[in-house]
């Protein structure tokens, strides 16, 4: 828990507040949330963060969870507490369509794995988010009819990053203090980082992706969007653990807490490779360089490491996320192509253009980057990077119609991001301030694999660094 000036965002201690004191039932703030849904697509320009929503389906599970407070038997710490998931996961009564206009042409009629329990929970699923097409794009940019573009809640005419673009928006818009993404080249990390929330990417398989599109099975993780590195956690521990249904986390050790909330950071030792560090822009990396000096002013030592080949991880990494989108796209992209939003066309185009011999290389490639890594945290607990390079680029009028593509912009925003997804290491964003024009910029951790309890701990540290947090332009203030 931290004092701090000024503006708040909403977080789970603040709905459990109200519920336990009996100040607000579920059932109030789900019908605050529906009349929240109904203005914020009626403003100009809407904020398009939650695309597919049922009145009486939030109004059933808030029903339910003011029964439970009222009668002393709640189920968690997620009890009422308002949650969306990216349309990436098929969610009981709405279409999974991922983002596209021709997918999930019925109503889903069988939850995600997190889906599932989230509602075990108790949480109150608000509805489902948006995203980019398929996951193919770092900005959020979605024209076609069903979706539309996010804005970002700190300046509506920017981008919310992508691909969990709707998941950022509606956290830092203040529809819900919880939302979960997915992350296979930075889809939680860069639109946390922009929305000015944090973010985490779970280590690889930790938590179930049973029930999403598999749209690259190798480097996307599952992760939760919140305002808080507390909630974050709160979410990680109930989200984090082995699916029979999804074969890739079965074997992971127990999550824990255990040590999160240390006082200091005694002990540990934080990785800097300072070349890799400094690529970004000059706003950046200044406020980027003082979080660094926080970190060792609470007992941290810092550590320069080298990060080897990260070139050779970039260009492997696009080759294996984008080729086992391909694969499994292959269909679509016959029978689907004059549907798709032109940047997707672009991207899945380039992607047949990828070798068997490519795919191979690139993940000889992984298993050496896996393999520096492994060296690297024997000497230090943790990476740290900005979190990316730059802040929301601005929305302009033909990427309204039309969509946007900017190679340059999607290279340096994935920067810092491959590395995670490339060797499945779990990583954090946490914001610590903002540019000049008013925009967030945030600072990444990264840890070894199953260690997302050491980056939680930072993160908590990091949180203190900023000294105040700015209220974004567009936000619901759903307890008041």
């Amino acid at each position: 828990d931290s004092a701090s000036n000024g503006f708040n965002f909403k977080g789970i201690k603040d709905y459990l507040y109200c519920y336990r004191s009996g100040k607000l039932t579920p059932s109030q703030v789900a019908k605050n949330i529906i009349a929240m849904l109904e203005d914020c697509d009626k403003s100009t320009p809407p904020l398009r963060a939650i695309v597919q929503w049922d009145q009486e389906q939030i109004m059933l599970m808030a029903e339910a969870s003011t029964a439970r407070y009222r009668n002393k038997c709640t189920l968690s710490y997620l009890d009422g507490i308002p949650v969306c998931l990216k349309e990436e996961f098929k969610v009981v009564p709405y279409h999974h369509r991922v983002g596209t206009v021709y997918l999930g042409t019925e109503p889903e009629t069988e939850d995600a794995t997190v889906a599932k329990k989230l509602r075990e929970a108790g949480a109150i699923i608000i509805g489902v988010s948006n995203m980019h097409e398929l996951g193919t794009g770092t900005t959020g940019c979605n024209p076609n009819r069903y979706h539309k573009i996010p804005r970002n809640p700190y300046k509506p005419n920017h981008f919310t990053g992508g691909s969990s673009s709707g998941s950022a928006a509606a956290v830092a818009a203040g529809l819900c203090p919880v939302a979960i993404g997915t992350d296979g080249g930075g889809s939680v990390r860069i639109p946390a980082s922009f929305c000015g929330v944090v973010g985490l990417k779970g280590t690889f398989g930790r938590i179930s992706s049973h029930g999403s599109l598999p749209l690259s099975y190798s480097t996307v993780s599952v992760g939760p969007i919140c305002t808080s590195v507390a909630d974050a956690a709160i979410v990680y521990s109930i989200l984090a653990e082995p699916d029979p249904l999804y074969p890739y986390g079965l074997n992971q050790p127990k999550a824990t807490l255990s040590g999160m909330c240390a006082p200091d950071l005694k002990g540990l030792k934080l990785g800097v490779d300072w070349t890799f560090f400094k690529a970004c822009d000059a706003e950046v990396l200044s406020i980027c360089e003082k979080a660094v000096e926080h970190l060792q002013s609470l007992g941290a030592s810092v550590v320069e490491v080298s990060l080897p080949e990260m070139e050779e991880v970039r260009v492997a990494h696009v080759i294996c996320i984008l080729s086992e989108m391909r694969d499994f796209l292959q269909p679509d992209f016959n029978k689907h192509f004059q549907e798709m939003n032109l940047d997707t066309r672009a991207n899945l185009a380039l992607a047949s253009q990828f070798t068997a011999l490519d795919y191979i290389t690139a993940n000889r490639q992984r298993t050496r980057s896996m393999r520096f890594l492994r060296e690297i945290f024997t000497t230090v607990n943790c990476i740290l990077t900005p979190a990316v390079a730059s802040t929301a680029p601005r929305i302009y009028e033909s990427d309204l119609l039309t969509g946007s593509s900017d190679l340059s912009f999607t290279v340096r925003s994935m920067r810092f991001m491959q590395l995670g997804n490339f060797t499945g290491i779990p990583g954090l964003v946490v914001p610590i301030g903002y540019s000049t024009a008013g925009l967030p910029i945030s600072f990444q951790v990264m840890a070894k694999w199953w260690d997302e309890v050491v980056l939680l701990r930072i993160g908590l540290h990091l949180e203190q660094f900023r000294y105040q947090t700015k209220k974004p332009s567009i936000y619901y203030d759903i307890l008041a």
